[in-house]
């Protein structure tokens, strides 16, 4: 059903894709939008290895909201770890799409692990993050992508 990767000698195994994953902190999300038309935005997001999800925090309404109600298929895509190896003068940089379906966390109890997963990784200490999650997360949703496939690799910027 996923396409696996074209070029083989590009590809970069799960392990570096999870470390990946793991380590970054923005993707581009992509859903279906309107008339046919994909909807890509940046955000911020949370890795959870052992429950094979990532989890990202939303507004309660605009069009990725409206989008997510139509359809809980989604695509993410994180890069970086940019090197410049010896023998060449591009840059080379990783990648990782993740292919999933998405739903909004409905249990209160879900919902603020996840906000306080998120938290941890943005903010500096667990205190700020747990009263920025007091003030904010009243106002905000929570969303989980449920894994379905993963691929990465790696390219020369030239």
């Amino acid at each position: 059903m996923f396409r696996s990767v074209t070029k083989k000698k590009n590809e970069i195994s799960i392990e570096r894709c999870l470390s990946l994953l793991s380590r970054e902190r923005r993707a581009t999300l992509a859903v279906n939008g309107e008339e046919g038309y994909p909807y890509s935005i940046p955000i911020n997001y949370v890795f959870l290895q052992k429950e094979n999800q990532i989890a990202f925090h939303s507004s309660k309404k605009g069009y990725k909201v409206d989008c997510l109600r139509k359809s809980d298929k989604v695509c993410l895509t994180v890069f970086g770890n940019e090197t410049i190896k010896q023998e060449d003068w591009a840059p080379f940089m990783e990648s990782v799409v993740v292919f999933g379906k998405c739903h909004l966390a409905n249990d209160e109890r879900q919902k603020y692990y996840l906000f306080e997963q998120f938290a941890y990784k943005y903010y500096p200490d667990k205190q700020l993050a747990k009263q920025e999650i007091e003030k904010a997360g009243q106002f905000a949703d929570i969303y989980v992508i449920e894994i379905e496939h993963i691929s990465g690799k790696e390219i020369q910027e030239k």
